[in-house]
């Protein structure tokens, strides 16, 4: 079956897309409804870090839970949890600051599994030939949500703060009438016990890959505005670093599905170490520009193979929780790749995202062909 008449892949892309606007919206309305409120934009990044560090710390035991009743089941539940703390949040926006930072936990600890638990639907949405290719045509979608998550806030920012927050709980309501629904004994069987986790070393090369992409990343994400001024150029000229970033990555996304081949991460990882290098060593517009190209040109097909690649490993009752977890560190190599722009010298920022490509490269080198193998996707 072509993908692009899979009804089923489609109805999960329309869940998770809505599952993950509110994240992309939040950090702009939290900022508008506090400074509505409390006449300071600085409690809505405090709300934002609360709420970012609540996902990242509960994905992984939110991510076991639903492994034990089944993505299918517990995705819903945790949906409508999430959408109701949003709605405390905009009912607590008058409460005093600790208040409203207790409450913003609410939807941080029930959203912080929904990616993971979303993709481990999606290996029982598509089969194993289309999955490269599915992948891919997502990470082309959610370039879409990262850009119109801030662009519908600002717009239902016109009828008032709290309308931003109110539309990030009916988003997550939306997700949660779309996710697809499995075979219950199926997925009683899938959720016990009795298929031991692998070793640590079996996933690490593949949670390496997944840190470097938020680590290098975030180095250009961060930083547009100080690496056209290290040309010279004028504030106006950041949203073009953006714009090939993005154009960039959704190219490599599109060339990466029309192959239809999972692909050998190692590639892709060489590309990042070149890309950052040459973003580190400021060789002139050519040279930014080309970096940033190389880079996200690479950024969609190493998500993608790294996803699938680890789905191979993973063991069918581990998936949401691994793939929690997948997406934490990556999160958290975006975090510390924001840091290092925040406090280093420029050239030396990118240097980090290339040593961890370079690492995630050696990790495997060592591996057998047949582990990163390429495979064949149909139509």
């Amino acid at each position: 079956m072509s993908l692009f008449t899979h009804r089923a892949y489609w109805r999960w892309s329309a869940g998770v897309q809505f599952a993950r606007l509110p994240a992309t919206m939040a950090p702009l309305a939290f900022t508008l409804l506090t400074t509505a409120t409390t006449g300071s934009y600085r409690l809505g990044g405090v709300l934002m870090s609360v709420y970012v560090a609540a996902e990242m710390l509960c994905a992984v035991p939110v991510g076991r839970l639903l492994d034990r009743v089944g993505p299918s089941r517990g995705l819903p539940a945790l949906l409508l949890l999430t959408g109701a703390g949003f709605v405390a949040v905009a009912l607590a926006a008058d409460a005093p600051a600790p208040v409203l930072v207790a409450v913003v936990l609410l939807p941080g600890i029930a959203g912080g599994a929904l990616s993971g638990g979303f993709r481990t639907l999606l290996a029982d949405t598509v089969d194993d030939e289309l999955l490269p290719r599915a992948i891919s045509v997502d990470a082309m979608i959610l370039e879409g949500v990262l850009i119109g998550g801030p662009a519908l806030v600002a717009l239902l920012d016109l009828a008032g703060p709290f309308v931003p927050v109110a539309a990030m709980a009916v988003a997550c309501v939306v997700a949660a009438a779309l996710v697809p629904r499995r075979a219950g004994e199926r997925e009683r069987v899938e959720s016990g016990d009795d298929v031991p986790p692998a070793r640590l070393g079996t996933y690490l090369p593949w949670l390496c890959c997944a840190f470097t992409v938020g680590l290098l990343l975030s180095t250009v994400e961060v930083a547009p505005l100080p690496l056209v001024q290290r040309l010279g150029a004028p504030e106006t000229a950041a949203p073009v670093v953006i714009a090939v970033l993005s154009g960039a990555s959704i190219a490599g996304s599109a060339l990466y599905a029309w192959r239809g081949k999972t692909g050998d991460p190692r590639l892709f990882l060489a590309g990042f170490v070149a890309g950052g290098l040459a973003l580190a060593a400021d060789l002139g517009w050519a040279g930014l520009l080309g970096s940033v190209a190389v880079i996200g040109a690479c950024t969609g097909p190493l998500v993608a193979t790294t996803s699938v690649n680890l789905q191979r490993v993973l063991p069918k009752n581990r998936r949401s929780a691994g793939f929690s977890l997948s997406f934490t560190v990556q999160a958290a190599g975006f975090g510390l790749g924001s840091l290092a722009v925040g406090v280093l010298p420029l050239w030396l920022a990118p240097l980090f995202g290339v040593f961890a490509a370079a690492i995630a490269g050696a990790m495997l080198v060592a591996k057998p062909a047949r582990a990163i193998g390429t495979v064949s996707v149909t139509s």
